[in-house]
């Protein structure tokens, strides 16, 4: 077998052990295989092995693996910055932006996804650390955003997304990801309909799980180091 397939299969262990470990169920929690700056033949031979969604930042890569990966059924999704002169192909070729931290951005995507496909999947990302150089809005930001957001047609508010400081210390990391599932949970007491929590990468997706994580975004320990 390939490395990939071992990778892969050590993954899924990893988040069958954790979900255990936390009284989750394994099957609450999507594998997100972050392929940006690796080959589409990677992507083929991850998808032939059983993974079907796959996470990339840059939106000329996505498309140009979204157009040569056609024939594949694949759940594409775009979980890096994204510009309003950008959002056009992204409408189209999506299933979900985990990245929206500005109503002008959900609102083009909105009036650019085509009636004929389904509702684009939409987290709003939160800088859940407060930092200065990250995206994200801020925590007393993201109820009047998902409000407004919540109005779009064409789009389906699903729930939040963190990419928290880099952290090493294992109950810190969940610290910051208790934050915004805390989060999530007010929302939804106020009448919010959320049921995704993306969060968590290779290095602290323990944490996450532990945290209520649906989705997991996991790039070096599925495809190794990126070329």
């Amino acid at each position: 077998m390939s490395k990939l397939h071992d990778n892969l299969q050590t993954v899924g262990a990893s988040v069958k052990k954790h979900a255990e470990r936390y009284q989750r169920k394994s099957t609450e929690i999507q594998l997100l295989a972050v392929s940006k700056r690796h080959s589409a033949e990677k992507i083929e031979e991850a998808f032939k092995l059983g993974q079907k969604s796959f996470g990339e930042n840059y939106v000329q890569e996505l498309l140009e693996k979204a157009e040569s990966l056609s024939h594949l059924d694949i759940e594409w999704h775009f979980i890096g910055p994204l510009q309003s002169n950008k959002t056009k192909p992204i409408a189209k070729t999506v299933s979900w932006v985990h990245t929206i931290d500005r109503l002008k951005i959900a609102e083009r995507l909105s009036k650019q996804r085509s009636e004929d496909l389904d509702p684009l999947n939409i987290c709003l990302q939160v800088n859940i650390s407060n930092e200065a150089s990250k995206s994200g809005v801020l925590i007393d930001e993201v109820e009047p955003l998902a409000t407004e957001v919540s109005k779009l047609p064409q789009i389906k508010l699903r729930g939040l997304m963190v990419i928290p400081a880099p952290e090493t210390d294992f109950n810190k990391q969940r610290v910051e990801f208790a934050k915004l599932a805390d989060l999530k949970d007010t929302l939804n007491k106020k009448g919010f309909k959320l049921d995704t929590l993306s969060m968590g990468m290779s290095n602290d997706m323990e944490a996450a799980i532990a945290e209520g994580a649906t989705i997991i975004r996991i790039g070096t320990a599925i495809f190794g180091s990126r070329l």
